[in-house]
């Protein structure tokens, strides 16, 4: 399978509802999010695209690893384990294990961000 060139274009990505839809919980919103599947599925133990929410915050345990990098906004992502927190803008990347509960506050008017996700266990 040859390389693809990820789409980084600002076109609108598919509507996915609120946190609760993918399995978070809202804390400040209201929090709409979306996002394109540009590799694999949600059933795939691998799978990658992009992925945007609006302003606000909300808390979730992760339940895959995931390496994803900043498009768009800032956010500030807490580990609610250790309390540490870290601010990210664009161009700035992550490596969040599965299982780790977070708190994402989205500071700007959106985020966005391109990311790559498996279930499997490292």
């Amino acid at each position: 399978m040859l390389p693809f060139k990820l789409d980084m274009s600002r076109d609108p990505l598919d509507a996915w509802g609120s946190p609760e839809d993918i399995g978070a919980t809202t804390v400040e919103g209201p929090i709409q999010v979306a996002g394109k599947l540009l590799f694999g599925s949600f059933k795939t133990p691998v799978s990658g695209g992009l992925y945007s929410a609006t302003q606000g915050k909300y808390r979730v345990t992760y339940p895959f690893h995931e390496h994803a990098t900043l498009l768009d906004g800032e956010l500030a992502i807490t580990d609610e384990a250790s309390g540490e927190t870290v601010v990210y803008g664009p161009g700035d990347s992550w490596i969040i294990a599965k299982g780790t509960p977070l708190l994402w506050h989205i500071r700007s008017e959106s985020i966005r961000k391109s990311y790559l996700a498996t279930t499997v266990d490292l």
